[in-house]
């Protein structure tokens, strides 16, 4: 018989704050967290803004020197895992350490230090390469340093799947612990992807919106002005025990996880099924995994990127997947005030999931100002909205045609 899995403890690096109490409250009240790239000297890219982690200090969390062997996206993932661990009240001294495994997605992994070495090479010659170039880059080191900071023996991975990647790696340790292969998962994604290389790549790809006058205002999901996805960093962490283990040790739960799907459109390298056929199958099969019925879900944490093909496909996919009951559904996109942290994306918006529930509160979709008749579901415009959530359905989708979704629901 599979254990059932419940969330115990949040940490979150965002855009919009760092730590789960700030990070909550500005999305609850629609605060934007895109700006004017600061990272570097964006003049002559078509897209010159990001949302950009600000309040962030890595020695705050972690020693000074371990720091600077870290790429920024490592660094991401262990505060917000220090933070996920401290929240779940977690000590680690009264627990079997070889029974925790740490499972984090990422999309790209260390792509400043990528950058910044190759620089090296051709500046100063291969000798000036830094001995920690590859330890700081590989896309794994997240994961790593997690369980080498706290003395965590149980399995430990990372998971690539583009914009999936986070979702990926919370569903895969939900099953893990379904299966008593371990007692807690620390799980989660981190992105740190605000790189000279990687906005010319997506600006090549026409893949970003170019509102740069207005900021604040360029997320749009599901609005029919929509021009493309603003680019985000940061990290979050869930902390997932089995109910048995969260209950012995006397845990505050907040939430259940119940349901996880993973399937591919195998369609494009970027493009989303225009029909949504592969969201639609993630929905269902995370459904049929939770022994749920559509209308026991209250709300949709889409997706919701921004850009014109992926809005329309994710509302046609929501339609199929809940029929009659997809007008009584709350469907927000938090990337309307977070950007897209690509493969870290899943993770922060599993948290937006988790507190919806516990707090009886929907975050809004900010700038949706002119519907699109192709996008006519209860988006949440502009406002959050109190409202008891039974159960919630986080939606994540990666090029390639990665898909994942991933349910939760109220303990009570």
């Amino acid at each position: 018989m599979h254990k059932r899995v419940v969330i115990t403890g949040l940490g979150v690096v965002t855009p919009l704050g760092t730590g789960l109490e700030r990070f909550w409250s500005n999305l609850i009240d629609g605060v934007s967290g895109i700006g004017p790239i600061a990272r570097f000297d964006a003049a002559d890219f078509s897209t010159r803004i990001a949302g950009e982690v600000k309040d962030f200090k890595a020695e705050d969390y972690m020693d000074r020197k371990a720091a600077r062997r870290m790429d920024k996206f490592s660094q991401f993932a262990l505060a917000s895992a220090g933070m996920a661990l401290s929240h779940a009240e977690l000590d680690l001294e009264k627990t079997d350490k070889d029974r925790v495994a740490v499972i984090m997605g990422s999309g790209i992994g260390g792509l400043e230090t990528l950058e910044n070495q190759k620089e090296t090479l051709l500046s100063r010659g291969p000798g000036r390469v830094s001995p920690f170039f590859i330890p700081m880059m590989i896309s794994n080191m997240a994961a790593g340093q997690i369980a080498i900071n706290f003395g965590l023996r149980g399995p430990n991975l990372t998971t690539t799947s583009a914009c999936a990647s986070a979702n990926n790696a919370i569903g895969d340790s939900f099953k893990l612990l379904q299966r008593g292969q371990a007692d807690v998962a620390i799980t989660g994604g981190a992105e740190a992807p605000i790189t000279p290389l990687a906005i010319a790549g997506f600006c090549s790809m026409k893949a970003m919106s170019t509102r740069n006058d207005e900021p604040e205002h360029a997320s749009c999901p599901f609005d029919k002005e929509r021009d493309g996805f603003v680019i985000g960093e940061g990290a979050a962490t869930l902390v997932l025990e089995t109910l048995e283990h969260a209950q012995r040790r006397g845990a505050h739960i907040y939430a259940e996880i119940c349901g996880y799907g993973s399937t591919c459109d195998a369609y494009h390298i970027s493009a989303p099924d225009p029909e949504g056929k592969g969201a639609v199958l993630a929905m269902q099969m995370a459904l049929k995994d939770a022994q749920m019925k559509p209308e026991e879900i209250d709300y949709v944490n889409a997706h919701g990127t921004s850009t014109a093909p992926g809005d329309k496909a994710e509302t046609l996919a929501i339609h199929e997947v809940f029929e009659g009951h997809a007008s009584k559904l709350a469907v927000s996109s938090t990337k309307s005030m977070t950007g897209h942290l690509l493969g870290a994306a899943g993770a922060i918006e599993g948290v937006a999931c988790v507190m919806a529930i516990k707090q009886g509160q929907i975050p809004p979709t900010i700038n949706y100002n002119t519907p699109d008749p192709e996008c006519d579901l209860d988006y949440v415009p502009n406002q959050s909205r109190n409202m008891h959530v039974r159960a919630a359905i986080s939606n994540s989708f990666g090029f390639g045609g990665h898909n994942v979704s991933l349910i939760f629901k109220s303990i009570d």
